[in-house]
């Protein structure tokens, strides 16, 4: 039997997958933003150009595709690493944090396009057919784990409301406090 006991280090593992998360996604975003010669400001949810820069179609393609490649490969690179090394109880909110991001993420489309919701209508496929792509991959990776573990639904569901509350706390601290990272 796998240990899914939520204690103390796993909450703490939990809120440093979220914050590990969500600033290497914007700090992605904003690296390939300054990589492609724009002066940008990263903040802890978000990643903006300085004003009276307009970027270039494929450069804002290139800058909303880093954030969500960089979180799928980490999901990806932490799968794997479950899948061959065994359970460990403490790395495993770094593969489910990235599905809970992209799921928001996709489900935000409905009030402003995100990453992925922008690239779709780019390309011309639509503003939810990428965010299924990956919310439904980045899903089959947590099934998969949690399957092969044996993962209950208590320990899944207090994994959700670890993500949930900090995650959170990032975003309503990004829309409040505009807190400039870079």
């Amino acid at each position: 039997m796998t240990n899914q006991k939520i204690t103390l280090k796993y909450i703490l593992a939990g809120i440093l997958a979220v914050i590990f998360t969500w600033v290497i996604h914007e700090f992605t975003h904003w690296f390939t933003s300054e990589s492609l010669g724009y002066e940008s400001i990263m903040r802890l949810n978000s990643v903006s150009a300085i004003d009276g820069q307009e970027r270039m179609e494929w450069h804002k393609i290139l800058i909303s595709a880093s954030g969500p490649i960089v979180t799928i490969f980490q999901a990806i690179l932490i799968f794997i690493i479950l899948r061959t090394k065994g359970w460990h109880k403490y790395i495993y909110p770094a593969l489910f944090v990235p599905l809970y991001m992209r799921l928001l993420a996709g489900l935000m489309n409905f009030i402003k396009p995100n990453d992925e919701g922008r690239i779709g209508e780019v390309l011309g496929i639509g503003l939810f057919t990428l965010s299924i792509i990956v919310s439904g991959l980045l899903f089959f990776m947590v099934f998969k784990i949690s399957k092969k573990y044996e993962l209950n639904w208590k320990f899944n569901f207090w994994t959700t409301i670890i993500t949930m509350v900090v995650s959170s706390i990032l975003i309503l601290s990004d829309q409040f406090f505009g807190i400039r990272i870079l």
